[in-house]
């Protein structure tokens, strides 16, 4: 059994970032959405990313850490499996192109809720240009940076809300720490890779675990109302 995610309080940068961008409607859904692998593609860049020097994954099993080897076929430590993704995003940030699908449903879903993205990208260097890539992909929605579990973060952007909030992620991890955090909201497992979708743990309390936009949409239309 693996251990409780812990859950961290939002920071007062968050709050201001929502603040500055979307004004609370206690009264108006809200669907709270992640951005790798969600609504840009991520772990196929980083394989591209990661072919140029000879590392790669050893499984389709959901997980960083552990799942890549060297030219030579070692294992990362953690510590360079870090900076390895560090090193991603210095590059690719601007450059991720979207998941298919994405921009049109959440078009869609915003005509009915706020929607409002939550990214693990942190730093102020990188925020703008991660604002940049969603808007020319058509998601100009506000952005909340975070790092570590999302769970404090979600409860902050969801409080006094009496509307369905709708949290949407690939990181069983975040799932996990929204779940024990913010008991209403409902969660979507997204995980657009349908090589690690496959490899992906179920998890309790997971509304819904799909790669598809499609089905994504008619599922929170239906827990929204719209």
């Amino acid at each position: 059994m693996s251990a409780p995610t812990p859950v961290l309080p939002a920071t007062l940068d968050q709050i201001r970032q929502l603040h500055e961008t979307a004004p609370a409607r206690p009264g108006r859904p809200l669907v709270i959405c992640d951005v790798d692998e969600v609504v840009l593609l991520f772990l196929a860049h980083l394989e591209e990313h990661m072919g140029r020097s000879g590392h790669r994954f050893l499984s389709h099993d959901y997980k960083l850490t552990g799942n890549i080897a060297d030219a030579a076929g070692a294992l990362l430590e953690a510590t360079v499996v870090r900076a390895l993704i560090q090193a991603f995003f210095d590059e690719w940030v601007e450059r991720q192109q979207p998941v298919p699908g994405a921009a049109d449903a959440l078009a869609s879903l915003a005509g009915a809720a706020d929607v409002v993205f939550l990214t693990n990208l942190p730093g102020a260097w990188n925020r703008e240009g991660r604002i940049r890539t969603l808007t020319s992909h058509g998601m100009a929605y506000p952005l909340v940076t975070n790092s570590g579990p999302k769970g404090g973060a979600v409860a902050a952007l969801a409080a006094g809300r009496s509307a369905p909030v709708v949290f949407i992620d690939d990181s069983p991890s975040n799932i996990r720490s929204v779940r024990d955090s913010h008991a209403g909201s409902t969660l979507v497992h997204f995980i657009a890779d349908r090589r690690f979708f496959a490899g992906a743990e179920d998890i309790e309390g997971t509304g819904l675990k799909t790669h598809d936009w499609r089905t994504a949409t008619t599922y929170i239309r239906q827990v929204i109302g719209g």
